[in-house]
């Protein structure tokens, strides 16, 4: 391979700029990736006046440059060959501002890891509000918001070390990923802990531990055989990010950077996407739309912006490890984007996941989203997973519901009859609440058995089922729907709290019966081949009992969800295309062995999961 000695040409920008220290963006790169053309975005006082040269590097080179009218930026196209070797780059410069920039190895199979999958469930956590592993970092000077515990809208000082001292519990619990809301820098005055408000793309939030502890915890919970899905946003960013300050391109933020009070706010209205009548003045005020003043709305459609989040994607993957990547408000950016950056990913890991969050009841929305979905306009999706917020409604409606034939049980039946509509319903995440609405037992008012019929349902039906930390002892947002509310401090994770769900001292007596229902469904679903691949056969609900099987040639698994106040002899005589005869079941719940012939017991409000093993 010949030396390559690529000098770039001047860039004469006239904007006035202001002083800032080069920063060099993403820090380093891999060999052997086939995203092997990157982008460097250069940040400095007047940087674009600046020649660069790459020092001579076998199998890499310095394509090109692009600046902006900003001349606080200049932007270096890289070309990396599947035969150039890791070591350093080093660019030198006719203002001698020089720097290096490493390329690495990767590791092992990096390319073949496997995402989250419906083998699996994902546990979701409020960092900030889960434990407190290191009370040094929990106001960090330079940072703009100190912690407050006393403030439900402030922070707590749950961090990362706090995940790494709990995964023997989360373990212990059943769990398999864990799904973290945005650990990055979110150095904004206020409301900073929920992390979506992100001031640095590839920095940790020094309140929340480093990168490097960050990377600790994915590998320390592979140990435990639990995987790590990091929260991404691509929609918007935090209004103290230095893009407000001194923005890359003048179209680098929606509506040009301006929320006018609100008049440039998005109208939330998602079925504009896929309405064949809507305007284009309707489609752009819900994209370029911001959510609030905080949250300045990301413009997609600047091509070098686009290469910047899907490098930034990647590189968390590599760098992290990661088995899988939740999307916030996913539709909320331009859609040809979207396409582009969940290609990128699923390229370079074929096998990797990603589910985005699409808030609709309306499954004919949410399934434009998912990958191989034919769709009346064209579009071509490469996302593998998306969120089922229908299922969610209806299992909250059903449990709250009298039984009619048109309430209670048959919301639920509705739901997932709609999934001729989805072109992989395996790959579908379920779940009773997250960090956006009042949490399952507040929802069905404090109701033990219905808590406990909710979430059985939610662990054995079709999908990758994702559960909110604390739901196993009951965390209740009673009377409140305040944000701070829903995202509770975990019991036991902080100093001033008595009662402790790690180690069960002063739980009540349901908050322990919940504890042990869950942890028992989790375990029986990590060995369950009927619960983690098995087809799911539902039968339309009969008497407030809704039931349903899922087969695969190992095993059946019968699922019963009594909603009634007393004992019903539940008839099985409509169950025999899944039923085999004579068929000696166990209940996992109770360890109770049934003979399965023309009736089964059902208790009053309860929830039986039986397994034959063929």
């Amino acid at each position: 391979m010949r030396f390559i000695q690529q000098v770039l040409l001047l860039c004469l920008c006239t904007i006035p700029s202001m002083s800032y220290a080069l920063s060099v963006e993403p820090a380093n790169w891999w060999v052997g990736m086939k995203k092997n053309t990157i982008t460097l975005m250069l940040h400095e006082q007047k940087i674009a006046n600046t020649q660069f040269k790459l020092l001579p590097y076998q199998g890499v080179e310095l394509t090109n440059t692009t600046c902006t009218e900003n001349p606080n930026y200049v932007f270096l196209h890289i070309a990396i060959s599947d035969t150039a070797q890791a070591g350093t780059l080093k660019f030198n410069s006719s203002e001698n501002n020089n720097f290096s920039f490493s390329l690495l190895e990767r590791t092992k199979n990096s390319a073949e890891r496997e995402g989250f999958s419906n083998k699996d469930t994902v546990y979701l956590i409020n960092p900030d509000r889960f434990v407190n592993g290191d009370k040094q970092n929990d106001t960090v000077s330079g940072m703009l918001e100190e912690v407050n515990p006393t403030f439900k809208g402030g922070r707590h000082g749950g961090d990362i070390q706090g995940v790494i001292n709990a995964l023997p519990y989360l373990k212990d619990l059943g769990v398999t990923q864990l799904w973290l809301t945005p650990v990055l820098e979110n150095n904004m005055p206020d409301y900073s802990y929920h992390g979506y408000a992100i001031t640095d793309f590839y920095n940790v939030d020094p309140r929340m531990g480093s990168n490097s502890l960050y990377k600790s915890l994915s590998v320390k919970a592979q140990e435990q055989g639990i995987g790590l899905v990091m929260d991404m946003v691509l929609n918007h960013f935090g209004a103290e990010h230095k893009w407000m300050k001194d923005k890359p391109s003048k179209d680098w933020i929606n509506f040009n950077g301006e929320f006018k009070n609100g008049k440039n706010a998005t109208s939330h209205a998602r079925q504009t996407i896929q309405d064949p009548h809507a305007s284009e003045y309707d489609k752009r005020q819900f994209n370029d739309g911001w959510f609030v003043a905080s949250m300045p709305d990301l413009n997609q459609r600047q091509l070098l912006l686009s290469e910047y989040l899907i490098q930034n994607a990647l590189w968390w993957i590599e760098y992290a490890d990661l088995s899988g990547i939740r999307v916030d408000t996913y539709s909320y950016s331009d859609k040809a984007f979207l396409t582009a950056w969940t290609k990128a990913i699923m390229d370079e890991y074929p096998h990797f996941n990603i589910v985005g969050e699409e808030w609709t009841s309306n499954p004919a929305i949410a399934s434009y989203w998912q990958r191989k979905k034919v769709n009346q306009d064209g579009y071509t999706s490469s996302l593998p997973s998306v969120m089922d917020f229908s299922l969610q409604e209806a299992l909250i409606q059903a449990l709250n519901e009298e039984e009619s034939w048109s309430t209670g049980w048959v919301k639920v039946y509705q739901s997932l009859a709609n999934d001729f509509l989805y072109p992989d319903t395996d790959n579908i995440m379920v779940f009773a609440d997250n960090h956006d609405m009042s949490r399952v037992y507040t929802e069905l008012k404090q109701d033990l058995a219905k808590t406990k019929m909710a979430m059985t349902m939610l662990l054995t039906t079709r999908g990758i089922p994702q559960i909110y930390y604390g739901t196993e002892v009951l965390l209740d947002n009673t009377p409140s729907k305040d944000h701070g509310d829903i995202r509770i401090d975990f019991p036991g994770g902080f100093e001033h709290q008595q009662a402790n769900a790690f180690t069960g001292e002063d739980l009540t007596a349901d908050q322990h019966s919940m504890h042990t229902m869950m942890s028992a469904l989790l375990h029986f679903r990590k060995t369950s081949p009927a619960l983690t691949n098995g087809k799911l056969t539902h039968f339309s609900p009969k008497n407030g009992v809704y039931s349903y099987a899922r087969l695969s040639d190992e095993q059946t698994v019968l699922v019963f969800l009594n909603k009634n106040a007393q004992t019903i002899n539940q008839e099985l005589d409509y169950m025999k295309e899944v039923l085999p005869h004579n068929a000696k079941a166990k209940d996992i719940l109770s360890n109770e062995t049934h003979m399965l012939k023309s009736k089964l017991t059902l208790k009053p409000m309860s929830a039986t999961v039986l397994v034959i093993n063929k």
